[in-house]
């Protein structure tokens, strides 16, 4: 009984640490946890290993927020990309994002989040006075944060705490997406689109 005991603890501990994962409550991270064991030797010691590696060896830039195996990361380090573009996102994931689109050949600066007061993130749990320190009046800041009212929130503390740096401040479009159909857009998105409308 007190085997069952500790392999039941044992196993709860995995549960209650998967179900910290964004996307998993307690009945998915019960699902993962038993998947996992059932998968002993072909998932899960490899994840723990690949788990103890990213431990080990990844860390945050120092610089701009984003992940790497040095800091400053290796965008930071880049000479090919203009270090006075600096395009601001919410989290790593929106940097990839971009990287993949080859969009733009910049720096980035990551928040760590965006400004939501039902969440309790103010402007010290955030990466802000780093990136404020980072402006020049040479400087182009693209907020490239989500069209929501807590992206939007962030964009516009971050365009007043970014004036008196004298950077240019611009900001992504918002309206119809390409092969967007108007039937099927919300309210939000249209009156976006018609406001940022021009010469055709």
């Amino acid at each position: 009984m007190g085997a069952l005991r500790s392999a039941m603890s044992e196993l709860d501990t995995l549960i209650q640490l998967l179900a910290r994962l964004p996307g998993l409550g307690p009945r998915s991270a019960r699902r993962a946890a038993l998947f996992l064991i059932k998968k002993r030797e072909q998932i899960m010691g490899p994840l723990a290993g690949a788990l103890q590696t990213a431990l080990e060896k990844i860390q945050i830039c120092s610089v701009c927020g984003n992940i790497d195996t040095k800091s400053p990361c290796t965008v930071c380090t880049d000479p090919r990309r203009e270090p006075s573009i600096i395009v601001v996102v919410a989290d790593v994931a929106d940097l990839w994002a971009l990287e993949r689109a080859h969009a733009v050949n910049a720096r980035y600066h990551v928040l760590g989040g965006t400004l939501s007061a039902l969440d309790g993130v103010g402007p010290d749990e955030l990466n802000i006075a780093r990136l404020i320190s980072r402006l020049a009046p040479d400087t182009e800041l693209i907020l490239a944060l989500n069209a929501t009212v807590d992206g939007q929130t962030t964009a516009h503390y971050i365009a007043d705490r970014a004036a008196a740096t004298g950077a240019k401040i611009s900001r992504l479009a918002q309206g119809v997406p390409i092969g967007g159909e108007l039937d099927y857009l919300d309210e939000g998105t249209l009156t976006a689109a018609l406001k940022a409308r021009r010469i055709f």
